[in-house]
């Protein structure tokens, strides 16, 4: 019998010592940071640094790449497999032995140990759990036609439609669409138009690590979710962006579930970020339900702090990025409440309503963990219109709709405004909601109004408050006459964005615009209490 107990004792210390475990491995620093830094060029896509520009967002050490050399080490490394990597968190995900991962500490270059596994204490490593982020609510007191067939409701519920009226329909501005497969995009008929255009720029599947034929493969979830940002077939089916360039990105393993995919999300969201992406669309959620139990969160976890995918979240946020993502599908069942990365202030988080604004039972509800509003927003999720790989459209439910829905109509709103901040956009959504004054636990603030939102900021027929800005078209010099003294910024961007001048309507009345090509301009017009924006035509 001892001996027995002796064998038995022998092996169950061999499962413990063979325990296989999923960890973020943390470095001490990063090579060639202020050289790097100087010459972003270097790191970062021309279009990023100009969209960073153009919002004040710093160039920081948290975008310079990891370090290749440390990376390497750990994949020579016996028992330990490296599964993504994050330059804004300068660390990897890998999986492994575990005692071969406690030894990972002995390298020079590895500062901490986090585990995924929550039960793991090891006073040698540092604990997972809360990030530092402040929440920033800044606050303000020619004609497209479609034929949106079966999307039509979905998008006039929003009044998205008077952004494509008026010609916003998301021309330079440029989407990443997180999911788990495109099967369908690169052939069908509802993305021709994209496609021959040029706009589905790339894409990458962080899954397999393929680029070979990027993201036209796995689960056709994507492909049905970025129909309704991108899709078109005239008479049947519009998308809420339909002229935005687009990133696809597959983050989302359906054959496993745990944060290993959370560390791909992060991972994409880097690369979207040095691409220049302005905008990102999320329709997927983490909470419990993981392979590994021990892995799995708390309903005390979603406090946007917590997980791994929404600290990466407000990281992105922070850098410039508006990130859109789905509140969850748990309305009905015991979770409940949203999951990440919905629960990040950084995120502007959807729910789903019906085609009558009601709410959908199964979206899921808040507050966060940390009482704050959420979901956000919402839009059609119930019976949503959507474009399958087979070129059929149909309907699905989910506030995976509900999130693209919303993502195209807020790049085609940022078009229009493109000098306001990721932080202004998403509160200028919040302020224009039908509940905004009496939020819910179902509904956030509500169903916003984009077309309200334009209203309230645009400049009518090239008067306002005692300025009248003409010609337009113009060819050479753009004049305000101001019939009240006051001092204005005036600011003349790209239809992409871009800055092309910047002046102050104090001393002068007029600005030259000799420099700029023929096309289409946006002018803004800043003063101590309002901003106003005007589209002119140069000649």
């Amino acid at each position: 019998m001892k001996n027995i107990i002796t064998l038995i004792t022998f092996l169950c210390v061999q499962v413990c010592i063979a325990q296989t475990e999923d960890a973020w491995i943390y470095f001490a620093d990063k090579e060639n940071v202020a050289s790097s830094i100087a010459n972003p060029i270097s790191i970062l896509t021309q279009k990023s640094i100009d969209r960073k520009a153009r919002h004040n967002v710093a160039i920081d050490e948290k975008d310079v790449p990891v370090n290749e050399n440390y990376i390497t080490q750990l994949k020579n490394t016996a028992g330990i497999t490296v599964l993504a990597k994050s330059k804004w968190f300068n660390c990897v995900y890998v999986r492994g032995n575990k005692t071969n991962i406690d030894n990972l500490l002995s390298l020079s270059f590895v500062s901490s140990i986090d585990f995924a596994d929550n039960s793991l204490d090891n006073t040698k490593i540092k604990p997972r759990r809360k990030g530092s982020y402040t929440s920033v609510n800044n606050k303000f007191e020619a004609k497209t036609s479609f034929d949106y067939g079966s999307a039509a409701q979905q998008i006039e519920q929003l009044n998205a439609e008077y952004l494509h009226e008026i010609d916003y329909t998301g021309t330079g501005m440029t989407i990443a669409v997180m999911d788990s497969g495109f099967p369908g995009v690169n052939t069908i008929d509802g993305f021709k138009r994209a496609r021959d255009d040029g706009r589905i720029l790339d894409g990458y599947d962080f899954v397999r690590r393929d680029d070979n034929e990027f993201a036209f493969s796995g689960s056709s979830h994507g492909t049905q979710t970025f129909s309704d940002i991108a899709g078109f077939i005239d008479g049947q089916f519009v998308g809420t962006a339909p002229d935005a360039n687009y990133y696809l990105f597959i983050t989302e393993d359906v054959a496993t579930e745990g944060p290993k995919e959370e560390s791909l999300w992060v991972e994409a969201a880097e690369r979207a970020d040095s691409l220049g992406v302005d905008v990102i669309n999320t329709s997927l959620g983490y909470s419990n339900g993981f392979d590994n139990a021990a892995y799995e969160y708390t309903t005390s976890d979603m406090d946007g702090q917590t997980t791994f995918i929404s600290r990466g979240a407000n990281i992105a946020f922070e850098k410039g990025m508006l990130l859109v993502s789905s509140a969850g599908n748990s309305g009905n069942n015991s979770w409940g409440i949203i999951t990440s990365p919905g629960d990040a202030p950084g995120v502007l988080t959807v729910g789903a309503v019906n085609s009558s604004g009601n709410y959908a039972s199964f979206s899921s509800r808040g507050p966060t963990a940390d009482n704050r509003i959420k979901p956000d927003v919402v839009a059609r999720g119930q019976s949503a219109a959507v474009i399958r790989p087979n070129n059929t459209v149909s309907v699905s439910n989910g506030t995976s709709f509900s999130s693209p829905i919303m993502a195209g109509a807020v790049a085609c709103l940022w078009q229009a405004f493109p000098s306001m901040t990721n932080a202004e956009i998403m509160q200028l959504i919040r302020e224009s909601s039908s509940l905004y004054t009496n939020p819910t636990d179902q509904l956030g603030y509500g169903i916003p109004n984009f077309k309200n939102i334009v209203q309230s900021l645009s400049v009518n027929e090239n008067e306002l408050e005692g300025i009248r800005v003409y010609p337009n078209p113009v060819n050479d010099k753009l004049f305000f006459d101001v019939t009240a003294t006051k001092s204005l910024k005036i600011r003349i961007f790209t239809a992409e964005g871009k800055i092309v001048k910047s002046e102050t309507l104090k001393d002068i009345n007029a600005i030259s615009l000799d420099n700029l090509s023929t096309g289409l301009y946006v002018v803004e017009m800043i003063s101590d209490t309002s901003r106003h924006i005007l589209k002119i035509s140069k000649n």
